[in-house]
């Protein structure tokens, strides 16, 4: 795989383990990505989505992904930064990427960093000010401790075919949007910018996002530029910085 050279690499919407990927296809491209990365490579983003389910416990985690695993954390092992940015589709982590992997799990909705020179805000994208309606509560729920004590309390067997059921259900109604400034993640910049600049901050040079599955890129109206990674449907998607 033919990797572009740069520092600091995000991705998003793996979505490994699809019932509609029987034979691992985006699980081996990832698994070349992760592999391929040069050694100069500083940073690596996660920003969601990465398992199409992923719910861990203190004793149990999900069967697969040995290799990935692996490759993470020879990432970290050799002095590369990893982070990961629970999705949708993957939030219910507890300490097992930090423990066993060295990987940085980053629970906030957004972070805004310095890179490069550049300020970055990066995220999956599910934020609850991107959304609204059901997809308002369905964040709620998933970011409730009540409801996730009341998951983890349930039969492991059970909550892994709940998720997987909710997982494909959930696809199948994904429609991309071809429009990128009709999106929630696009007001939710120009707001973010806004309000930085209200509050005296400095303005953001770019917004990474994933969780729309539609790469775009788009200036935004209160300053910078939004970038919303593709996911990994048609093959590698990712942004190297």
């Amino acid at each position: 795989m033919d990797v572009r050279q740069g520092k600091y690499y995000f991705t998003a919407d793996v979505h490994m383990g699809m019932s509609d990927d029987p034979h691992g296809v985006r699980e081996q491209a990832f698994l070349d990505f992760l592999r391929s990365l040069p050694q100069d490579t500083q940073r690596l983003y996660l920003l969601g989505d990465i398992f199409d389910f992923w719910i861990d416990y203190k004793s149990v985690a999900p069967r697969g992904y040995v290799r990935i695993l692996a490759a993470l954390a020879d990432l970290t092992d050799r002095g590369v930064q990893v982070f990961f940015y629970p999705g949708n589709h993957d939030w219910w982590v507890t300490d097992y990427f930090e423990k066993e992997l060295g990987v940085k799990v980053v629970k906030e909705y957004c972070t805004v960093m310095e890179l490069d020179g550049k300020t970055i805000c990066l995220g999956h994208g599910d934020m609850p000010l991107a959304a609204k309606g059901k997809a308002r509560l369905i964040f709620h729920l998933f970011h409730s401790k009540f409801w996730i004590a009341v998951l983890r309390a349930m039969p492991v067997r059970f909550i892994f075919w709940l998720a997987r059921t909710w997982s494909a259900s959930s696809r199948s109604k994904h429609r991309p949007d071809p429009d990128i400034t009709t999106t929630g993640l696009y007001k939710f910049a120009d707001k973010f910018g806004r309000d930085r600049a209200a509050a005296g901050e400095p303005p953001v040079d770019l917004y990474i996002f994933g969780h729309i599955h539609t790469p775009a890129r788009a200036q935004i109206p209160s300053g910078g530029e939004l970038l919303i990674l593709g996911d990994w449907s048609a093959g590698p998607s990712y942004f190297c910085l």
